[in-house]
C-alpha cells in the first residue's frame, strides 16, 4: 500500500475535527451575539450553552478519545510497514463509524444509535489492534 493510499482515512477524520471545531466556533460565536446566551452564564460551565452548540461541542470534544488511539496505530504501521490492503480497508470502516458518530451527534443524537455508530467503530478499532498485534508478534 501506497503511503497517500494509507493516510487518506486519516486525514479524512482530521477534516471532520476541523470541520466540527470550527462548527463549535460558529454556534457559540452566534449565540453569543445573538445575545441568547451570556459570557457570564458559560465561562465557568459548559452548561450555559443551548442544546445545539453542545451537541457540536461534544462531538468535536469526541474526536480525541478514539481516533487519538487510530492515528497511533496508523503512525505505528506506517513505521513498521505493516499497512495493507485489509488494514486500509478496516482504517476506511472506522473512519466512516466516526463519520456516522458525529451525525448522529451532531442532528438527532439518538444515543442508542450514536451508541452503535461507536460500539461498531471501538469493535473495529479493537480488530486493527489485534491484527497489527498479531502481525508485529508473529513476526508476518
Amino acid at each position: 500500500m501506497t503511503v497517500p493510499m494509507i493516510l487518506l482515512p486519516v486525514f479524512v477524520l482530521v477534516l471532520l475535527t476541523l470541520f466540527l471545531a470550527l462548527w463549535m466556533g460558529y454556534e457559540r460565536n452566534r449565540v453569543i451575539y445573538s445575545k441568547e446566551v451570556r459570557i457570564k452564564d458559560i465561562a465557568l460551565s459548559k452548561e450555559g450553552w443551548p442544546e445545539q452548540a453542545k451537541k457540536v461541542s461534544n462531538s468535536y470534544h469526541n474526536q480525541y478519545e478514539l481516533p487519538v488511539l487510530f492515528y497511533v496505530l496508523v503512525a505505528f504501521a506506517l513505521i513498521t510497514k505493516k499497512a495493507d490492503l485489509i488494514f486500509v480497508v478496516l482504517s476506511w470502516v472506522f473512519v466512516v463509524s466516526r463519520l456516522l458518530h458525529a451525525f448522529i451527534h451532531t442532528t438527532s443524537n439518538r444515543v442508542p444509535r450514536r451508541f452503535f455508530a461507536y460500539a461498531f467503530g471501538l469493535l473495529i478499532l479493537t480488530i486493527m489492534w489485534v491484527y497489527f498485534a498479531v502481525q508485529i508478534l508473529a513476526g508476518i
